[in-house]
């Protein structure tokens, strides 16, 4: 039994492996932005359907209250990424304190709005915080990160990796 589908899709050349992904914090910001954001809408909908303007108003600030903490550890991310690749995880950590204590001080200064329904708050709140996580751990697990550095492989013969010669005597120290 032959596979005929096969003939038109296979390579007529030698496949090459594909590089790194180049922005993965801007790749995962744009794919939850776009998740979350068709999820506001939806929930917008949904909030003037069954409930009124302060139901809409409620569902806005809880998701994109969400969505702006959210968004600025990969913002961040995206833009020491290149510039300080070793401090990223460092400045990670930073921005998920600022997140932390920004989000209660936000929710701390403001109170709690006379405009505010509580459930539809929470709900959208919830809701986006959840789909953010599911996209961002989705997108992440298909990004590419250069593990191994085959640029040092390259000049040696039959792609062996060359060390350095180190012969220094450690009693002498």
């Amino acid at each position: 039994m032959k596979d005929t589908s096969a003939h038109h899709s296979a390579a007529r050349r030698p496949l090459t492996a594909s590089g790194p992904t180049a922005s993965p914090s801007w790749n995962i910001l744009k794919r939850c932005l776009l998740v979350d954001g068709i999820a506001v809408l939806i929930m917008v909908v949904v909030a003037y359907v069954f409930t009124d303007v302060h139901g809409v108003l409620s569902v806005l600030f809880g998701s994109l209250l969400v969505i702006a903490f959210f968004g600025l550890s990969l913002l961040v991310g995206h833009l020491f990424s290149k510039r300080m690749p070793g401090a990223v995880m460092g400045i990670f950590v930073m921005t998920y304190f600022v997140k932390v204590v920004g989000f209660a001080a936000v929710l701390f200064a403001l109170g709690t709005p006379t405009w505010l329904n509580k459930s539809w708050f929470a709900g959208a709140a919830v809701a986006a915080v959840l789909l953010w996580q599911a996209t961002e751990v989705i997108i992440f697990s298909k990004q590419r990160f250069l593990i191994f550095d085959e640029s040092a492989v390259e000049g040696s013969p039959a792609g062996t990796a060359t060390t350095p010669d180190v012969t220094k005597d450690v009693a002498d120290d």
